[in-house]
């Protein structure tokens, strides 16, 4: 009853709290700001912030519009040896691709290519500006009765940004679920020589020897200017998700990404459950006419986002655990009844399956209308900077090799039985999205088949400021990367999942051979890519708090925080892990410090 009666009370006091939080005097967004026209900018990503938090600053932006313009562009920068960096219009990168070194750089952003340049009925290909948004290209594939059989769920992505990073869907069928396995050509706007005009031009086609570079290369070969897709004719899909205990789940998840097309696991580790998404082809005269708007990629009020971190926040700040768990519980129940936003006719749900065309399932994201909503009193996506309280978040995210899979799963489910309740702020983020890809040909791609764990969760406004169960994440997260080699998404992470990454890719020599020879001054590579790639050091750092943003791994107790109790101990499964652990002994000695300490109780005293 005691803990029932602080939570009410935490949440009439969020209330009074929403008078700090509310929204922005700041009109549509645009993660690219100057304060003279083009000139004097910063630029973030559609959260707000980097993973180490620091602005990026550049002394100019331009915006071609056409391929000509963006080749005098790269030519008269690379004349005065300037240092450039690609931008998308929705910048949805976690880590500092986008930055270059210094103040003194130039962003080319690729806001205004976007237009679709041909679609070959006959060959099934569609070529696009690099500035093209996904869902822009599913509509037109759509009105030529043409699809793209995988991309990445949110459809605010660009394609140029696609390939840069290497997003996918879910599927180890036919190409994969990786968007770059389906180019079949690129063109490709690099630094030259005088002998060029300083500038390069290269058209690559499957097959070329520099092809298998360019398909993912974080940005540091160049301006990808055209792509031209491989598609299939247009299809119709069937879906259900099933909820089922998870108590073999690791057992279940290489068969089931086998037997289903399209199909992915949500995990609930606190509540035992693992929802799996049965998503297959199926013929076209099969009656249906479904719509999937995936419930949290869609608009909420400015208010709702406010009052839904404010919650979250006085949760955290007074440790009320229980106060999660019951929180998760709830949106988790509600996301499930509601089928997760499908549709049997794009207006409500009936039931099981819902069928429906390729277009319709694929991707999603209504809340990217909110860009365009001057006033924000609706229509926000839940992340959005422009509310001073959005959601504001880590993401882990990688890939496991499938012989791997199975017993990470297990590690995690051991570790989930030793701490029970401390995975209640992952569900409140929907849980453990668990997807296929397949080893792919690019040189930046998946070395082998395998399984994507993506992972959101909460992040304090304040960097030096603990989570609640801080050292569960870290120990998964070393736990993936070290014990299991796995692959980091390049697009996602904190700064740590990088650290000696690149060396368990076979072909990186490869890949930096080209790079050498399509950027040989490093115009296009900074100080960040460089330590990504392994070009040099310093990609974590030695500071008070660095463990608790993913900036290092904790190796003595000021790498955490000791005055609010978090201290660098060895992990509970993975030994070798380090992590920055709640155990106040000197707080609460009388009860042994460690799990036994009342969390609570202790941050109450704070």
């Amino acid at each position: 009853m005691a803990f029932l009666s602080s939570t009410r009370q935490v949440f009439r006091s969020s209330s009074l709290l929403l008078l700090f939080f509310f929204v922005s005097s700041s009109r549509t967004w645009d993660p690219i700001k100057c304060s003279s026209r083009n000139t004097n900018c910063t630029i973030t990503n559609s959260y707000g912030a980097f993973s180490d938090r620091s602005v990026c600053r550049v002394a100019e932006v331009v915006y071609p519009s056409t391929e000509e313009e963006l080749i005098s562009v790269v030519a008269n920068a690379t004349a005065s040896r300037r240092k450039m960096k690609v931008a998308t219009s929705t910048s949805h990168s976690i880590p500092k691709l986008v930055c270059p070194d210094g103040e003194d750089g130039l962003l080319i952003s690729t806001k205004y290519l976007n237009r679709t340049l041909k679609i070959d009925g006959e060959a099934m290909t569609m070529t696009v500006e690099s500035g093209v948004l996904l869902r822009q290209l599913i509509n037109e594939a759509t009105k030529a009765k043409l699809a793209l059989v995988s991309t990445p769920y949110w459809w605010g992505l660009t394609i140029g940004g696609i390939l840069g990073t290497g997003a996918h869907g879910s599927t180890w069928q036919g190409n994969g679920s990786a968007v770059h396995d389906f180019v079949v050509e690129l063109r490709i706007v690099s630094p030259g020589g005088p002998e060029d005009g300083h500038v390069k031009v290269r058209t690559l086609s499957d097959g070329d020897t520099d092809f298998n570079a360019a398909k993912v290369s974080l940005g540091v070969l160049g301006v990808i200017s055209q792509v031209t897709l491989k598609l299939q004719p247009l299809f119709k899909r069937s879906i259900e998700f099933k909820s089922m205990n998870d108590w073999d789940l690791g057992d279940r998840v290489a068969n089931f990404g086998r037997k289903h097309e399209f199909g992915d696991i949500t995990w609930y580790p606190n509540q035992r459950m693992a929802v799996y998404r049965i998503d297959d082809r199926v013929p076209m005269n099969t009656s249906g006419d479904g719509l999937y708007d995936f419930t949290p990629f869609r608009s909420r009020s400015s208010l709702e986002v406010a009052i839904i971190r404010t919650k979250e926040e006085l949760l955290e700040s007074t440790g009320a655990i229980e106060g999660k768990c019951l929180s998760a519980e709830a949106s988790v129940s509600k996301l499930v009844d509601g089928a997760y936003g499908l549709t049997n006719d794009g207006k409500s749900f009936e039931a099981y399956p819902v069928v429906g065309y390729h277009n319709r399932f694929q991707a999603y994201g209504t809340c990217l209308d909110s860009l365009e909503d001057p006033e924000m009193i609706s229509n926000v996506c839940p992340w959005d900077p422009r509310v001073k309280g959005h959601r504001f978040f880590h993401q882990t995210t990688f890939s496991i090799g499938l012989p791997m899979a199975k017993i990470f799963i297990q590690d995690v489910q051991e570790l989930n039985d030793l701490v029970p309740k401390a995975m209640c702020g992952v569900e409140l983020y929907n849980g453990i999205l668990i997807r296929y890809v397949k080893a792919s040909t690019a040189y930046l791609g998946k070395e082998e088949d395998a399984v994507e764990f993506d992972i959101t969760y909460y992040r304090s406004k304040d960097p030096k400021s603990p989570r609640l169960y801080e050292d569960i994440l870290e120990e998964i997260e070393q736990l993936a990367l070290f014990k299991y080699g796995a692959l980091p998404h390049w697009g996602k992470n904190r700064n740590l999942a990088f650290e000696g990454a690149i060396e368990r890719y076979r072909n990186a020599t490869e890949f930096l051979k080209v790079k050498d020879v399509y950027d040989p001054l490093g115009l296009f590579s900074s100080e960040w890519t460089n330590k990504v790639l392994g070009l040099e050091r310093g990609l974590t750092v030695d500071e008070q708090g660095c463990a608790l943003e993913g900036l290092c791994i904790c190796s003595n107790d000021s790498h955490c925080n000791p005055n609010k109790g978090y201290y660098c101990r060895s992990g509970r499964v993975y030994k070798d892990a380090r992590v920055c652990r709640f155990t106040p002994e000197d707080i609460c000695p009388a009860e042994g410090g460690g799990d036994s300490c009342n969390m609570a109780q202790y941050h109450t005293e704070l």
